[in-house]
């Protein structure tokens, strides 16, 4: 049996230790915001953080995961949406939406280490999150609106 923290929860699984941490989120947990893209990490898609850091859950085993998990699912803040969220929907970024849910999770990585982000911060950050729809310029926008919301951030 191995333990993990998902969303501040506690669960056991019985998975061998070389599953991948994106199939124990699915497939075990029912925690199904965090995609399956490429499977290799290029793409982003399954993006989750480990600790407080953007990793991509199709990569990590559970048998190497080295702290608490957080999803999509565990980013709102109780019944109210993060500031990420609620930029993203105002900027109306998703279309088909597939990717997003790797693309907000690796904005809050940015976001918690740059407060302040750039246009050059943004697009380093998110330069390894795939979007086939080409949303990239709302998702720039709603982290720039996001983080002024969050207390940082450039005005205008």
């Amino acid at each position: 049996m191995h333990a993990l923290t998902v969303n501040g929860t506690d669960y056991q699984t019985d998975a061998p230790p070389e599953t991948p941490l994106l199939w124990v989120l699915r497939d075990e947990l029912g925690l199904t915001g965090t995609k399956f893209g490429c499977g290799v990490a290029a793409c982003g898609a399954c993006t989750v953080h480990v600790d407080g850091q953007a990793v991509r859950s199709c990569q990590v085993t559970l048998g190497d995961l080295w702290g608490e998990v957080t999803t999509i699912e565990g980013l709102a803040e109780g019944d109210r949406l993060a500031p990420l969220q609620e930029a993203w929907i105002r900027h109306q970024v998703a279309q088909c939406g597939y990717c997003q849910s790797g693309q907000i999770m690796q904005a809050a990585e940015l976001l918690a280490e740059t407060p302040e982000p750039t246009d050059e911060d943004i697009d380093a950050a998110m330069a390894g999150n795939l979007c086939r729809c080409g949303s990239y310029m709302a998702i720039r926008a709603a982290i720039h609106d996001a983080a002024r919301a969050m207390g940082g951030g450039r005005a205008g």
